[in-house]
């Protein structure tokens, strides 16, 4: 079948993928705009997966200063080689997540780096406000996990939906950049500055 390139435009715009895959894409998907958006995010999840544990070695540290210097960022975010770290893709997603770090204040980069003193004090105030509800234990269990997920989805950057498109997280918007540029790319620390504000020791870029 013959790809209209009308179509091919609707999805670039939709995904950002690149006109081959759009192409290829539109062609599995019989021309439906829909099913070649959903087939090229399958398709970039298992290529995600695939280089997930390729090292990245390269990348760049990018500050951001926000609000008549009020905020500022300083984040680092890796790749595989020089040449994609120097690509306007790449430095267009660090920007940009810079920018989000800035307007939402998360703590973490993802859950392994929580500590298990938060955890397990969040815990605790989930559990005391469960119990007040008189509700089973098996019930309050079930609440207290549901609060703790919700809970750290929040804290956590690469689960928080993206700033510039809140129906995608932040991990979604890595897996294509990863499916686009072919390479692993990983958020390795970050640093939030408010003034007036101590800043928080997860976010220190000194920690390793």
């Amino acid at each position: 079948m013959d790809v209209s390139m009308e179509n091919v435009r609707q999805l670039r715009e939709k995904t950002g993928a690149g006109i081959m895959d759009c192409k290829k894409a539109l062609l599995e998907s019989s021309g439906d705009v829909e099913k070649a958006s959903e087939w090229l995010r399958k398709k970039g999840l298992a290529t995600a997966l695939k280089k997930a544990s390729r090292a990245t070695k390269e990348g760049c540290i990018h500050s951001y200063i926000h609000a008549g210097g009020k905020i500022g960022v300083l984040v680092e975010v890796n790749c595989e080689t020089d040449f994609v770290a120097r690509t306007d893709e790449f430095q267009g997603f660090i920007r940009d997540v810079a920018m989000h770090i800035a307007a939402t204040n998360p703590q973490f980069v993802s859950r392994d780096q929580v500590s298990t003193d938060v955890i397990e004090k969040e815990k605790e105030v989930f559990s005391a406000q469960a119990k007040e509800s008189g509700k089973p234990l098996n019930v309050i269990e079930k609440i207290v996990e549901g609060k703790m997920d919700r809970f750290l989805s929040e804290i956590c950057l690469i689960e928080q939906p993206f700033v510039k498109d809140p129906d995608k997280a932040i991990k979604d918007i890595i897996t294509a950049l990863v499916a686009k540029l072919g390479e692993n790319i990983t958020i390795a620390r970050f640093a939030r500055f408010q003034l007036g504000e101590t800043l928080q020791p997860s976010q220190d870029m000194d920690q390793e």
